[in-house]
């Protein structure tokens, strides 16, 4: 039995077969849902829906997560972050998801002389002394960083 924020109970858990994988839906009464004055906040839909992780990805991103707060993975992560805006721009500026030719030694080329345009492009932001943009933040990390 599965409870919502507004203190209705579940009507049914429905099994739902998902990419291979049994999954189930947790599905709440239309007749409370429509009704309900915390429906803005709890859901969208016509009824508040619930899908919950089986208990071997949940246990797993409950590690990821735990491993992310260690001081050795937010190292790693900020040694690799200068990489990562590399190639972001390699493929979102510079298409270099795909290759335009055929062969490897034609799409080494392109690889080889999108490298050297990026970093020509550097040199010349360098030369004119541009300094790269601010990192965008999202209206809701203005609103939690924002002085109060």
């Amino acid at each position: 039995m599965a409870t919502c924020p507004a203190g209705q109970t579940s009507e049914s858990w429905i099994p739902d077969t998902n990419c291979g994988h049994d999954d189930v839906r947790i599905r709440f009464s239309l007749t409370h849902c429509k009704a309900c004055p915390l429906k803005a906040r709890c859901t969208r839909s016509n009824r508040r829906v619930l899908a919950p992780r089986r208990r071997e990805e949940h246990e797993t991103l409950v590690a990821a997560r735990t491993a992310a707060k260690d001081p050795a993975f937010i190292a790693e992560r900020k040694r690799r972050a200068g990489i990562e805006g590399t190639l972001s721009k390699a493929v979102r500026a510079n298409g270099l998801r795909r290759s335009r030719y055929m062969g490897a030694a034609k799409t080494n080329l392109q690889q080889v002389l999108t490298a050297a345009a990026i970093n020509l492009g550097r040199i010349t932001d360098w030369i004119a002394d541009h300094k790269p943009a601010q990192t965008r933040k999202s209206p809701f990390n203005r609103l939690v960083t924002a002085p109060s």
